[in-house]
């Protein structure tokens, strides 16, 4: 199934372009309907420039409550009636309306459910996994619910800390050998109806099944 994106930006793009190019290489059978950016000197705006892509710039600052934000940022995505949202770097939090349930995605730096929360994002989080000490690190894909860095984990990727990373080399090692892989192979197993959402059968909790081919 080809799987129509909204893409979601807050800065450089460069999560966009990894998905164009995997797209572009034949690796992932989806197309990017539509770039949604937080506000107007997105640098990432850029790749969406050369492709083509529509645009919407839809800044927090313009709407009075997160709701109405909220919703004129989904909005956008209905017009183009894409199958996914996809958090790219978005900075912005987002309340998900119940006909786009389960179906927005977003990735963090880190193995959920360490280093995650409210204002853990891009450097913060990757100062905290040093300070601590920890040993390995990555990227976690998961759907989005109204709670930070809380929905369904769809799978993670895993990479080695060492003694003498800094912040930067920790994120670049971070961004390019678990999120760059991560996040095309995510929408890779749901354009592939490999992924479904099931309740934990001791906490009750809402995980992510993969499947060894689509039902």
């Amino acid at each position: 199934m080809t799987l129509h994106l909204a893409v979601l930006i807050s800065g450089q793009g460069r999560t966009l372009k990894n998905l164009l190019d995997v797209i572009d290489r034949g690796e992932l059978d989806a197309t990017v309907d539509i770039v949604i950016a937080s506000k107007k000197d997105c640098k990432g705006l850029q790749y969406a420039d050369q492709k083509k892509i529509p645009i919407a710039i839809v800044e927090s600052h313009c709407y009075e409550t997160k709701e109405a934000f909220s919703e004129a940022v989904f909005r956008e995505c209905r017009h183009k009636m894409v199958d996914y949202v996809v958090m790219a770097g978005y900075l912005k939090f987002l309340l998900v309306p119940n006909d786009f349930k389960d179906r927005v995605l977003n990735i963090h730096p880190s193995l959920i459910p360490s280093f995650c929360g409210e204002g853990m994002y891009g450097r913060r989080v990757h100062e905290q996994v040093l300070a601590r000490g920890v040993k390995v690190s990555g990227a976690t894909v998961h759907f989005v619910d109204n709670i930070y860095d809380n929905g369904p984990i769809i799978l993670q990727k895993v990479v080695d800390v060492y003694s003498s990373d800094t912040v930067d080399v920790l994120s670049d090692r971070v961004l390019y050998e678990a999120e760059f892989i991560a996040y095309p192979e995510a929408l890779r197993l749901i354009s592939e109806g490999r992924v479904e959402i099931v309740n934990h059968p001791t906490t009750g909790a809402r995980t992510v099944k993969i499947l060894e081919k689509a039902q």
